[in-house]
């Protein structure tokens, strides 16, 4: 293994922990924080025309202050299909249609409720961290395999230390985004 292979190894590494980082942050927006956002329902399937499409090609989805999110069907026909599909992507949310819009309005966090969000939000900061570990590996794998294969110790040693220090600051980067999101759920 070359000098050159043992490099694309490390980017290939950075770029799945960045991957990692990026889920992360998607997962993260879909927690409620008590603030409407139309990033809540990111993952609401609506059934138009026989196929499943996004919620967000078939509406204008705004909020229209900080506890009410408006929906505006591209189409006045899919306003029964877009009630159900957010009842049926169970996020404890109820809409309310009055025949030009479906409203939704967020209910307050209850304190119970806002612990098990964090906890929610620490378990997808710990996937992520497994996801940085398991990338980790497989590029120290790929290094000291290629030690064995003729690659100086000396340079392999500085490599896999190199890996390591990425790790902690991805590592890092996972810990100060739970910490921001945990702040943005118990804040009343």
């Amino acid at each position: 293994m070359t000098a050159e292979e043992v490099n694309q190894s490390i980017q290939e590494g950075k770029a799945g922990m960045q991957d990692a980082i990026d889920h992360l942050q998607k997962e993260l927006i879909k927690i409620r924080t008590g603030k409407a956002s139309p990033a809540m329902l990111d993952g609401v399937m609506v059934e138009y025309y026989g196929n499943p499409t996004p919620l967000k090609q078939v509406a204008n989805l705004a909020a229209s202050d900080s506890k009410t999110i408006t929906i505006q069907p591209w189409e006045k026909s899919m306003l029964a299909n877009i009630e159900q599909a957010i009842f049926s992507a169970n996020l404890g949310l109820t809409p309310m249609n009055d025949g030009e819009f479906v409203r939704i309005n967020i209910p307050p966090l209850t304190e119970e409720r806002r612990i098990q969000l964090v906890k929610q939000a620490k378990h997808l900061g710990e996937e992520g961290k497994i996801s940085l570990r398991n990338t980790r590996h497989k590029v120290m794998d790929a290094i000291k395999k290629a030690v064995k294969e003729g690659y100086p110790e000396d340079a392999g040693k500085k490599r896999e230390d190199e890996v390591e220090k990425m790790t902690h600051s991805f590592g890092d980067e996972i810990d100060a985004l739970i910490e921001s999101k945990e702040t943005d759920i118990m804040t009343i």
